[in-house]
């Protein structure tokens, strides 16, 4: 489908999506659904009432969804990247 869409639910994304970034993922998939980039004048009204729909609804799957073990993951990854800039120990490669 649209490979340029990212994932906006934490771990993937650390951080919660903002409504930017839900807007421009609802927008990018109007774009590939209707096959216009920009809509025509007289098709401008319903593109962007597709795209309020679809923020609306994605914002409300985002808010509901529970991912069991992601404080776990997000915070070893805060630990991995913590780690990242120091020396690697003795028998580690670098």
């Amino acid at each position: 489908m649209c490979r340029s869409i990212k994932t906006l639910r934490p771990p993937v994304l650390p951080e919660e999506a903002t409504e930017e970034d839900i807007r421009a993922a609802a927008l990018q998939y109007v774009r590939k659904v209707s096959g216009f980039r920009a809509p025509a004048a007289h098709n401008r009204e319903v593109f962007e009432q597709a795209v309020a729909e679809i923020a609306e609804s994605t914002a409300k799957l985002l808010r509901g969804i529970e991912v069991r073990g992601g404080a776990a993951r997000t915070a070893s990854r805060a630990a991995d990247a913590s780690h990242a800039g120091q020396a690697p120990h003795a028998g580690q490669a670098s």
